[in-house]
């Protein structure tokens, strides 16, 4: 299991979904067809981290490391770099710019698996 992985679960609680699956839901959509489906098992990302023991203490939302920090993974310079070389960045030297893409790119990517992340967080 790969780092970014290890970030969503922690989010989208996979061990919670393990111990008691619950089947999900078809998506709906406005009346006669009209419109975009509804996702129904999205999850809010801001509030799920929000809600975090000690996320007012951290900079969860720009930082990479206060963020991985809040998910308790170790946010060393060697996990990040892990981290970004799976989201596809093989230059990775741990530099202010670096890191915030790193975190714009898990960002996106959250919203990429069904999370709601807001757009002043993402690319």
């Amino acid at each position: 299991m790969g780092i970014f992985s290890s970030i969503k679960d922690a989010i989208f609680g996979k061990a919670e979904a393990q111990e008691a699956p619950v089947p999900t839901p078809a998506p709906t959509s406005t009346p006669f067809g009209k419109g975009k489906p509804e996702q129904l098992d999205e999850v809010d990302i801001e509030a799920s981290l929000d809600a975090r023991d000690g996320a007012d203490k951290l900079n969860w939302r720009t930082s990479i490391v206060d963020l991985m920090k809040l998910v308790g993974l170790d946010a060393s310079y060697a996990e990040r770099k892990e981290l970004a070389q799976e989201l596809g960045r093989e230059d990775y030297s741990g530099t202010a710019e670096d890191n915030i893409w790193l975190h714009r790119q898990v960002m996106n990517k959250l919203a990429e698996n069904g999370g709601r992340v807001p757009p002043s967080l993402r690319d």
